[in-house]
């Protein structure tokens, strides 16, 4: 072994986004409460970090103008996405709109918003954010989730640039 560290050339970002395109990933949509106004955002890397005590985390991109607002309070709802719900995840998705606009949500006791008829959803606080590169990781401890009966659809899934839901991997 030398003492040069070898030189490995530059990935392709598009390549690297096509590659893990292939890494079917859930679709939720991080919410919370800034003044009287419910804030959110999709998000597709979310991911369950500890039982002992109970901590999830997702990864937002740095430049968000959403997760300001959301890391302001302290706290966020983690809300996964039903497979019939495609459609709110691309309203959340863009800039500039009323990304609430004809969303039922109901209230955590913390007040954050979760939507109606998700998979299921999660109450954090927020313990933890971590930079890695253009994106901030970001760990909640969670404090209240919804109740067992609440999970009776499938997940929508994001898999080489598409919506998709389990029928359509298996089937």
């Amino acid at each position: 072994m030398t003492d040069t560290p070898r030189l490995r050339p530059a990935l392709d970002t598009a390549v690297f986004r096509e590659t893990l395109g292939h890494y079917a990933s859930g679709i939720t949509i991080i919410s919370g409460y800034e003044g009287d106004e419910p804030v959110g955002f999709t998000c597709q890397s979310f991911y369950s970090v500890s039982m002992d005590p109970p901590l999830v985390s997702f990864s937002v991109m740095r430049t968000s103008t959403t997760y300001p607002r959301i890391a302001r309070t302290g706290r966020f709802a983690v809300n996964v996405l039903s497979h019939h719900q495609h459609e709110i995840s691309s309203q959340f998705a863009r800039s500039g709109t009323d990304k609430w606009a004809g969303v039922a949500w109901e209230p955590t006791a913390a007040g954050n918003p979760v939507i109606a008829d998700t998979l299921m959803w999660l109450d954090c606080d927020i313990v933890a954010e971590h930079e890695a590169g253009d994106h901030l990781i970001v760990v909640g401890h969670v404090q209240e989730m919804s109740p067992a009966e609440w999970h009776r659809h499938e997940p929508l899934l994001y898999f080489k640039g598409r919506y998709r839901w389990l029928d359509q991997l298996t089937g």
